[in-house]
């Protein structure tokens, strides 16, 4: 999961146990992935038009080339996703992965304030 050059979308599906071949909840997936981009576009981060995911073509290098905060973004969009694809059952594990996006988001936004990524 190190290299930047790999699908968003078949990442993310990957850190939820779903393999990249079952196209089965693919829609819903890139709608929640293109959701938590728009957020992280809104704190100042990826290219300024906006981005978005089509497929499982899109790279994470297409959307932002910094290897160092690439991990942050990754997590940061898992837990987005999680959160309304799959969440959990336990309202303790709800808000733990609420506070980590909210953690990951003020990380991110400290990095975007200092670098330009």
């Amino acid at each position: 999961m190190d290299n930047i050059a790999e699908s968003i979308l078949n990442s993310i599906k990957k850190l939820h146990g779903i393999s990249a071949d079952d196209t089965s909840f693919d829609t819903d997936i890139i709608i929640h992935i293109n959701s938590a981009l728009m957020i992280l576009n809104q704190l100042g981060v990826g290219p300024a038009a906006g981005f978005y995911i089509d497929d499982y073509l899109t790279t994470w290098d297409q959307y932002v080339s910094n290897k160092f905060i690439t991990k942050a973004i990754k997590s940061f969009v898992y837990i987005k996703v999680r959160l309304v694809f799959d969440p959990p059952a336990s309202p303790t594990v709800v808000e733990a992965l609420r506070e980590s996006a909210k953690e990951y988001e003020w990380r991110i936004v400290q990095w975007a304030e200092q670098n330009i990524i």
